[in-house]
């Protein structure tokens, strides 16, 4: 299996310096800053990325759990929330929500939603992200 590689530089202090953020394919190359990641200011941040790839990875194992048990999907679409928040004198990501909107013929709303607890717990991401709280909010479109 592969090996996904990203850079991340930062130049100077804190909460007035100014990073980078740059993965291998060139299909990322962002920057961000101290506000981008704790304030309001427009912009991307390692967080906003976690819950991008939690979101991607959610959405293909679930497509892979429901065509396995006979029931693919025809969309599977799912936001994912990351959240950073100040604990103690530093900052930890605290959770992710992820909601779920799926379109899946024949299927009913309890066989889904099984397949999606499973795949909460199953996917790659979530699996890395173990140490945090993930919720799930998944239902029928």
């Amino acid at each position: 299996m592969p090996t996904r590689n990203a850079t991340a530089t930062w130049e100077g202090v804190l909460k007035t310096g100014k990073g980078n953020i740059k993965g291998e394919s060139g299909a990322i190359d962002v920057p961000f800053s101290f506000n981008t990641r704790f304030g309001d200011t427009p912009g991307t941040n390692p967080e906003e990325l976690i819950a991008a790839a939690h979101a991607g990875c959610f959405s293909m194992a679930l497509s892979a759990g429901l065509e396995k048990a006979g029931k693919p999907s025809t969309k599977v679409e799912t936001k994912a929330a990351c959240t950073v928040e100040k604990v103690g004198d530093g900052f930890s990501i605290t959770g992710v929500k992820l909601t779920c909107r799926a379109t899946v013929p024949g299927i009913d709303a309890a066989q889904f939603k099984q397949i999606a607890e499973a795949t909460k717990a199953g996917c790659p991401v979530s699996k890395a992200l173990a140490a945090i709280k993930i919720e799930l909010d998944a239902q029928l479109a």
